[in-house]
């Protein structure tokens, strides 16, 4: 409980809806009539952004008779791009209750609140009863639980059998020190980074069975220079990771891209069917 304390303190921060919409109108949009698209950049906290979210989503095959839990929401991109684009229902579950809030009032304001809903909670103990989803997504998520054996049984759980289960995490595929604070973590105390063959052990252990596996480094190196490439003639951004980082952002988006270059870390992606 400590550790979730801690991981939560790390990601709060106040304001975060109205942070967006001061950016939003900084670039021109109309708040009141939003699409999940304005967002895109900014609303998903994860390395490759909305192309890793879209690659992610196409492999777990998802259509619009299902129902996706997406564990560790943030303030809710992935679940918008997948209602949006799939039209199945979501719901989203954070720890962190300010994402949450962030999140419910965002979607309101793209006008998904009929397929997308959101819960704040512990992943290792949700409030959901066995068997609920058809499939479920964890995007960069698994770097703050150490327990990832209980929380695979706990992403079991709640899967219906056959579900797919998506996972896209830093993962260590190199030796050597990490460089802090990154985006997950302000400290190692709660960084659990592992490496790609843990995972599949424990989800093995779990009861899910691997169908595919995805190193997404090259997209992300790709993504992060362009978006540098941009800033250096355009100047920085309204909508862009410090509105969730704050003013650290850049040394944290510069350490994890320095660990990917190093060849210590790398997202990958994991696809896994419940048994």
């Amino acid at each position: 409980m400590a550790a979730e304390q801690q991981v939560a303190r790390h990601y709060s921060r106040s304001g975060i809806e109205q942070a967006f919409l001061e950016a939003l109108r900084a670039v021109g949009k109309d708040v009141g009539h939003l699409s999940p698209g304005d967002l895109s950049g900014a609303d998903e906290f994860h390395l490759g952004g909305p192309a890793a979210t879209a690659e992610l989503a196409r492999n777990l095959g998802l259509g619009p008779d299902l129902h996706l839990l997406d564990v560790g929401c943030g303030i809710g991109g992935p679940a918008r791009h997948v209602a949006a684009t799939y039209g199945c229902r979501v719901t989203g579950i954070d720890l962190t209750a300010e994402f949450v809030e962030a999140a419910e009032a965002l979607t309101r304001r793209c006008g998904l609140a009929g397929l997308v809903s959101f819960r704040q909670g512990s992943a290792l103990a949700m409030p959901f009863l066995d068997g609920g989803f058809d499939a479920a997504t964890l995007i960069h998520v698994g770097m703050n639980i150490a327990d990832k054996a209980a929380l695979f049984a706990e992403m079991k759980r709640v899967l219906k059998p056959g579900g797919r289960f998506g996972v896209y995490d830093v993962m260590r595929i190199g030796e050597g020190e990490l460089p802090y604070p990154m985006p997950w973590a302000a400290t190692p105390e709660t960084s659990f980074v592992e490496p790609p063959e843990t995972y599949r052990r424990l989800l093995g252990q779990a009861g899910f069975a691997i169908e595919a596996e995805h190193d997404r480094r090259d997209l992300a190196l790709r993504l992060g220079r362009e978006m540098r490439e941009r800033a250096a003639v355009r100047g920085p951004s309204p909508l862009g990771p410090h509105l969730l980082m704050g003013p650290t952002a850049p040394q944290r988006v510069g350490n994890v891209t320095a660990a990917i270059e190093r060849g210590l870390v790398a997202p990958i992606e994991i696809i896994a069917r419940a048994g």
